[in-house]
């Protein structure tokens, strides 16, 4: 494999990484929230990844996102009849994200990201050394 090649790999990685670390902020931000801009409860959401096909993606393998997937969990509910948002029954749906899975996701997206940064890191170092060999 070339080290073009590793470039390639790791920078689909880093996006794929990136994309996620959205999706968790996304979500980190709209834990406590009773109602989104659809007057519904917000839902987490979740990253899909799926390897990239060589030959489909000029001979370079990776990482890419699928689609970012709704968490149908049903929210927490709590009774607040005087809650703007309180349904007939006088209960108040919250968002279905759970902030401390939403923190383990954080941490590994972060970790996978920063490895990557490393692997590019390590390949570039490997290019000048071998470019400083035929000098």
């Amino acid at each position: 494999m070339s080290l073009s090649k590793i470039f390639n790999i790791s920078s689909t990685a880093i996006a794929a990484q990136s994309q996620r670390l959205n999706v968790v902020a996304s979500n980190l931000a709209n834990a406590d929230s009773v109602a989104g801009p659809d007057g519904q409860a917000y839902k987490a959401r979740q990253v899909m990844f799926e390897a990239r096909q060589p030959e489909r993606a000029g001979g370079v393998g990776g990482v890419r996102v699928s689609g970012i997937i709704e968490d149908n969990t049903p929210g927490k509910r709590s009774y607040d009849p005087t809650h703007p948002q309180a349904d007939p029954q006088g209960y108040v749906t919250a968002s279905n994200v759970n902030a401390v899975e939403e923190m383990v996701n954080m941490i590994a997206a972060s970790r996978s990201y920063q490895n990557n940064v490393e692997v590019l890191n390590t390949t570039q170092q490997l290019l000048v050394k071998t470019l400083q060999l035929g000098q």
